[in-house]
């Protein structure tokens, strides 16, 4: 089905206030890592506001699946960057990631007088919005992404591949395999689904961008060895975020490489530390934020987010001008149109091998999933509700 898209957001464009503000919601209701904000976003930006179709908005999963880095967090920047231009991308990072951060930072300072969080019954409610939000943002992403045999059979194969093979190699050769399945079987879409950048984001600062995020990755270790803290865990945090491919997850083992061998951290603290990173909103990779704290306090918490997003960032306004380019090519759209296809697949896999049994561990958790999903659905109740009743509804089950 051809996706006509002549302005994939809105007609007006956003302030970066505006972004902010959206963003900071969702960074304080977005539960359940990385897939699950996807959902949200899906929910907030192609359902509710309008700001992207449901080919923009796959479009931009895909791009960011290429890249290392956390997917989600990328996701918004890119949203933010495509709405407001730079103060735009800025300003959805700091309001996705400000309230984990603070939070996890706060852990740091309190964490032998709140303890272990993961067992708490409200946090597994959040588990269980998760899987309700998913599952709407992959039904409406397969309606508009999925709608006709080839393209589903794409999804289905795309799905297969990625529970067989759960890794990031399996996720990017499924994206190219869309791509290629695309540009053989489909027709090209006759027009772009994403919109332009605004023309303020130059090439030649694109290059800069790219060109900064290289020379960090190679300098940084040189100044790293140099007996400044700060500047070591800059060099540490900067490289576990540009070398990561396939989310927060994936950051952990980079990290305790990090930290616990040079003796900067206990591992019983590491371990708690992950543990409130998964109770809170936001993105995964604000886990540094707590590390920061433990290791040396609010400076530490600054430089170690900070130097963990950096990359992510690099990358987001250094690749997507480029991609403004490539994508006019009709091989390229309809390429683009298998690549959309896959990630609904992509999405369905991660939806049932992680979300789900996460979630759901019981009938009632079934229930629960099933009336939120139809609030959701049929009364088109917003996400930051169902988070709400999530974790009422598995507090009050826990109780009787």
């Amino acid at each position: 089905m051809a996706d006509h898209v002549s302005s994939a957001t809105s007609e007006k464009p956003a302030s970066a206030l505006e972004v902010f503000l959206v963003f900071l919601k969702l960074g304080l209701t977005s539960f359940g890592g990385p897939v699950a904000h996807l959902g949200y976003f899906n929910d907030e930006f192609v359902a509710r506001r309008k700001w992207l179709t449901a080919a923009a908005y796959a479009e931009i999963v895909a791009l960011c699946q290429f890249l290392p880095g956390p997917a989600s967090s990328q996701t918004g920047m890119m949203i933010g960057l495509s709405r407001a231009r730079l103060p735009g991308a800025l300003a959805a990072w700091l309001g996705f990631t400000l309230p984990s951060a603070l939070l996890l930072a706060g852990f740091a300072y309190g964490a032998a007088t709140l303890g272990d969080l993961t067992n708490a019954p409200w946090l597994h409610g959040l588990k269980i919005a998760a899987v309700a939000v998913v599952a709407q943002a992959i039904i409406g992403m397969s309606r508009s992404l999925c709608p006709d045999v080839p393209r589903i059979l794409f999804a289905v194969l795309a799905a297969a591949i990625a529970i067989f093979m759960p890794t990031a190699l399996g996720q990017i050769g499924v994206l190219i395999l869309g791509g290629l399945l695309g540009l053989l079987i489909l027709k090209s879409a006759p027009g772009a689904a994403l919109p332009d950048l605004p023309a303020a984001l130059s090439k030649p600062a694109s290059i800069a961008a790219l060109m900064l995020f290289v020379a960090l990755l190679v300098a940084l270790p040189l100044a790293g060895a140099s007996d400044g803290l700060l500047l070591r865990l800059f060099d540490s945090f900067y490289r576990s975020g540009a070398l990561v491919f396939g989310g927060g997850h994936v950051v952990l083992p980079l990290l305790q490489r990090e930290v616990i061998p040079p003796g900067l951290i206990d591992p019983e603290m590491f371990l708690a530390g992950y543990g409130a990173a998964q109770a809170v909103p936001g993105p995964l990779f604000t886990f540094a934020a707590f590390l920061g704290t433990a290791i040396a306090g609010g400076w530490g918490a600054l430089v170690c987010t900070l130097a963990i997003f950096l990359p992510s960032f690099l990358l987001v306004i250094g690749v997507l001008p480029f991609w403004n380019s490539l994508r006019r090519r009709s091989g390229a759209r309809a390429a683009l149109q298998g690549i959309n296809a896959v990630v609904v697949g992509l999405l369905a896999a991660a939806f049932a091998t992680l979300i789900v049994p996460t979630g759901i561990t019981s009938g009632i958790d079934a229930g629960i999933a099933a009336v939120l999903l139809v609030l959701l659905v049929v009364v088109r109740a917003p996400s930051w509700l169902i988070v709400a009743l999530g974790a009422a509804a598995s507090a009050a089950a826990a109780l009787v």
